[in-house]
């Protein structure tokens, strides 16, 4: 059983109930999620050996998040404790033309403030298999891009793979800000996870033929960021959609000769955050088990699609789960 590192900000979520609007809530629920720590639980519940290192405060809110990981079987060991606050983000659920909206109070958290000597990742890699970070992490501010690149080449130097998901949002940085940025990490990353859109705003990687499909642009930028950064592999996400309910969503996988194409799921969707980090999730469990490509492919997607089903942040979905509808099985049908 492999051991994976995943490196960001676990964060507290507040959403209106329903489909309310910011401005109609009288009250939120509540629910710890963020990417990285997103990934670690659905690892964590297909038994893996799942690591979030982060930075929280030492006060209830701060433990209650850490309480919250342990829940789920994530080691917690090298959570760093300091800092006066946990982020939050509050998300505002759309719904058939309306979309989703997320508003950040991130600023100056216990993780956004977090110094070099905050984490030791010489005790941290060691017997690690795997190391995991997104592009939200470096987005947090100079000090923790360095700390990703840092860690990311004590990661290289010990033959730990590492796996990044570009995951751009354009409220935590400028465009130009995260392509410079990442164009320093990404020469040490294995796995890289991206869509055709990120490639094109943040690499300048454009499809010469403009009328192409998705798929077909995809496969360009695929092609196109395995030569300019020598990644192992690079997935691409791939999502229509014809409301905010309503999407079809899919994924490659490419590996220097051969485009895997996943199947197609039409979603219905219950809470579209987290999908991604599921499809993360997925996609290091059946590589880091040494899986075949198209297995690891399939197992990320299934896990992507059933993540969409599930209210909060995390996919809270057993493994046997994943692999029946990456089978086939999607009839939805009472199970008894």
């Amino acid at each position: 059983m492999g051991r994976i590192v995943n490196f960001g900000e676990i964060m507290l979520r507040l959403t209106p109930p329903g489909h309310t609007r910011f401005v109609q809530a009288e009250r939120f629920d509540i629910v710890y999620g963020g990417t990285e720590a997103n990934v670690a639980v659905a690892l964590a519940q297909w038994d893996m050996d799942s690591c979030l290192v982060t930075r929280l405060p030492a006060h209830e809110l701060g433990q209650a998040a850490v309480n919250f990981l342990r829940r789920y079987g994530v080691d917690t060991t090298f959570i760093a404790r300091g800092g006066e606050r946990i982020g939050v983000y509050y998300l505002e659920q759309g719904a058939s033309q309306r979309s989703s909206k997320v508003i950040y109070d991130r600023a100056r958290s216990a993780f956004a403030q977090a110094t070099e000597d905050a984490f030791d990742w010489d005790a941290i890699l060691a017997g690690a298999d795997w190391f995991h970070f997104t592009g939200i992490t470096a987005a947090l501010g100079a000090p923790l891009a360095g700390m990703c690149l840092a860690a990311c080449k004590q990661a290289r130097a010990r033959g730990v793979t590492v796996s990044c998901d570009i995951n751009y949002r354009k409220n935590l940085w400028r465009e130009a800000e995260a392509g410079a940025t990442l164009e320093k990490i990404m020469p040490y990353v294995d796995v890289c996870i991206a869509n055709e859109e990120q490639a094109r705003v943040l690499f300048g990687i454009a499809c010469p033929d403009e009328a192409a499909d998705l798929q077909a642009k995809s496969r360009y930028a695929a092609e196109q960021l395995h030569a300019r950064f020598g990644c192992r592999y690079v997935a691409l996400t791939l999502r229509s959609g014809a409301s905010a309910d309503n999407n079809t969503i899919g994924a490659m996988l490419y590996d220097g000769e051969t485009h895997l194409v996943s199947r197609f799921y039409d979603v219905h969707i219950v809470d579209r955050v987290g999908g991604g980090d599921a499809f993360d999730a997925g996609l290091i469990y059946g590589l880091c088990k040494g899986l075949p490509a198209r297995d690891a492919l399939d197992f990320a997607m299934a896990s992507d699609a059933l993540k969409h089903s599930i209210p909060g942040d995390t996919n809270h979905v057993c493994a046997e789960e994943v692999w029946a509808l990456a089978h086939g099985d999607g009839s939805g049908r009472v199970q008894r």
